[in-house]
């Protein structure tokens, strides 16, 4: 789940496809845990009316809370913060260039566990917010 921001840590050190890869990882994960989510959902559900609502409302609900909580806005956020050392460090320091890209990186791979608690509780107000009210689904993500 954390592939991409890891790749977005890399990102001054590595070439560039290895970040997009690192994109594809974390969707295949995304992908996997909605369909997971929607083939557990069909079997709580079972013969019930009003299963495929329930069952594709769970894929939807896991789809989008993980592609925004564990790719789109990790990714962006760790992006913007090894882009902004990277730059600092060139402004402050006269270090040579390949220890400011591995302190960047060093910096951006710190950063991960400090953003992924106000992400995730952000979304869950979002989605609780609005998507959530469509589908009156008033559990969140799990």
């Amino acid at each position: 789940g954390y592939a991409n921001e890891v790749g977005e840590a890399f990102r001054a050190l590595v070439p560039v496809s290895f970040v997009w890869g690192s994109y594809a990882v974390a969707t295949a994960y995304v992908t996997a845990d909605a369909v997971d989510k929607g083939k557990k959902a069909a079997v709580a559900h079972g013969d019930n009316p009003g299963k495929t609502t329930r069952v594709a409302a769970a894929v939807v609900d896991t789809f989008v809370w993980q592609a925004l909580a564990s790719v789109i806005i990790p990714g962006f956020t760790i992006n913007r913060v090894c882009a902004a050392s990277l730059y600092l460090l060139g402004r402050t320091t006269k270090w040579p260039l390949p220890v400011r890209k591995w302190t960047t990186t060093a910096i951006g791979l710190s950063t991960i566990p400090f953003i992924i608690t106000p992400i995730d509780r952000s979304v869950d107000f979002l989605l609780d917010s609005s998507l959530r009210k469509v589908y009156n689904e008033g559990e969140k993500h799990k």
